[in-house]
């Protein structure tokens, strides 16, 4: 699957361009099904990147941790979901040595999310490099509740901690790794546009 291009917006939003290799300085890498291909376009261009990586591989297909495996990285941990990643990259994070970078590949959800954790973290923004694979599915705060709903792919979207229907906007929050989502009818109660797929 290859890298989403996605249409210019305001200065906040995240833009995401081809992982490259910083040779074989340490690296944590976090991917999910679809960025595992983007570590192995990675990795072709430059097979010492994976001499001092960790991969952290989330949520991966049956084949996932052996393909991932045969790009020989020094370490490959598997998990389930987000949820059980971020404590693993904290971990990581805990030992890594200066200079170490951090590479995200897949979904905005992913790497929003961990990019906000690794930041909270003390690593740099410089230090981390995030390439879009799979779906465009967002991870989305509300502004009122400040409830965080994670896979949304349609616009506007119904929040599924408050009840109440959320423009979905372009502005980033680095802080918590998702998109701000406003009341659509807060003017208008009640007259809600019909909700169409988010494009990139």
């Amino acid at each position: 699957m290859s890298m989403t291009e996605f249409s210019p917006s305001i200065e906040s939003r995240p833009t995401y361009a081809p992982l490259t290799s910083h040779g074989a300085a340490p690296a944590i890498m976090v991917a999910d099904a679809a960025g595992a291909a983007a570590l192995a376009d990675l990795a072709a261009s430059d097979s010492s990147v994976m001499d001092k990586a960790h991969v952290v591989l989330v949520a991966p297909t049956a084949e996932g941790p052996s393909q991932i495996q045969s790009l020989r990285p020094l370490a490959v941990h598997v998990t389930p979901d987000l949820d059980a990643a971020g404590p693993m990259l904290k971990q990581l994070l805990g030992t890594a040595r200066m200079g170490t970078q951090l590479f995200l590949a897949g979904s905005e959800g992913l790497m929003g999310h961990m990019s906000a954790l690794a930041t909270a973290e003390g690593l740099p923004l410089d230090a981390i490099q995030m390439e879009h694979r799979g779906t465009i599915a967002r991870r989305m705060q509300c502004v009122h509740c400040k409830g965080i709903t994670d896979n949304v792919t349609t616009d506007p979207f119904t929040c599924s901690h408050c009840g109440l229907t959320l423009f979905v906007r372009d502005h980033f929050s680095r802080r918590l790794g998702a998109f701000q989502g406003v009341c659509v009818d807060a003017e208008t109660p009640g007259v809600v546009p019909n909700s169409v797929e988010i494009r990139p």
